[in-house]
């Protein structure tokens, strides 16, 4: 028998005004499942998880999370979640476990249990032997891993890990990213926001496209890429691209969707091996320089540029 979903949303809405932030979200997520927002800063992930972390009131709509509605229910709801914001909420002049001890006490985690919780979560995150170092003096991505350690000191029955990886380098994002994987085979059901590729595919059994406020699609990587005709993406770096290329480079046949951001042109292609030679024809035509091409099979990037016509990176890397 299938157990009952840890959230289950339904048209949730926030308006501000007349600023739509968030327009009738509806999903759920399974117990033991990684489920992923991917979207651009702005794209309504972060109002989501405000709500569902009962940090802020809907417009209109429901959501529930391990069953207590976050309106009506939210002390109980609180209970049952961990939350990692995007910010770092750690008190620099503190140590790593004197902040822990410090989230437990307001978690009311039993004074017999948190500080054997702080010892296991620092030995989870990699972090026992700076333990007593003041939070200050620790990297990036070492506040990082304390800061979900925090998220975990009351043993929830979920996680809300909002963007947990900006900022830091790819090397110590791919180190979040398995830390984040070992969480949830462990049992730990997970909701994930990212607009980065690479820790939404790494990660998640599904995934929600969203687009300002509204989610778009859901589905699993394979599921998402079918439903646009599992397209290739032609990434084209060049030196003085016309301003009118994207509309000179859709009339090539098999290109499907065209997006220039920062000098690289970005197309969405039915066979990008065969459409490869006319884009380049075409290009050289038109004046450009082309300093590097790369034709990619199909991925969610592919599936995002599609449905919005827009590049996961056109947006700024500082948060909604």
């Amino acid at each position: 028998m299938r157990s009952e979903p840890v959230l289950e949303v339904s048209n949730l809405t926030k308006r501000y005004g007349s600023f739509t932030a968030l327009d009738e979200l509806s999903f759920t997520v399974e117990r033991g499942e990684v489920f992923g927002f991917l979207g651009p800063n702005g794209a309504g992930k972060t109002t989501a998880i405000s709500i569902l972390s009962c940090l802020i009131s809907p417009t209109s709509g429901t959501a529930r999370v391990c069953g207590f509605d976050v309106t009506r229910d939210s002390l109980r709801a609180r209970r049952s979640i961990g939350v990692v914001p995007q910010e770092i909420a750690l008190y620099p002049s503190l140590s790593a476990r004197q902040n822990l001890l410090f989230w437990g006490r307001m978690y009311a985690v039993p004074a017999s249990e948190l500080g054997r919780r702080a010892d296991e979560l620092l030995g989870v995150v990699g972090l026992a032997d700076r333990a007593n170092d003041r939070i200050d003096t620790y990297s990036g991505g070492m506040k990082r891993r304390i800061n979900i350690a925090a998220g975990l000191i009351h043993r929830p029955e979920v996680l809300f890990l909002d963007e947990p990886t900006v900022g830091i380098d790819p090397q110590t994002r791919r180190s979040i990213l398995e830390l984040v994987k070992s969480l949830n085979e462990d049992g730990l059901t997970i909701l994930y926001t990212t607009h980065y590729l690479e820790g939404a595919e790494y990660l998640c059994r599904r995934v929600g496209i969203m687009d300002e406020g509204r989610l778009i699609a859901v589905g699993t990587r394979s599921e998402l890429v079918e439903s646009i005709g599992a397209v290739d993406v032609i990434t084209v770096d060049a030196e003085r691209l016309p301003g009118d290329i994207e509309s000179t480079v859709r009339s090539i046949e098999g290109i499907r969707q065209a997006v220039v951001s920062e000098g690289r042109l970005t197309l969405d292609a039915a066979a990008g091996s065969e459409s490869l030679p006319r884009v380049v024809q075409t290009l050289s035509a038109a004046g450009a320089n082309i300093t590097s091409i790369e034709v990619t099979s199909p991925n969610l990037e592919s599936v995002f540029l599609h449905m919005t016509g827009k590049t996961l990176d056109e947006m700024p890397d500082d948060g909604e």
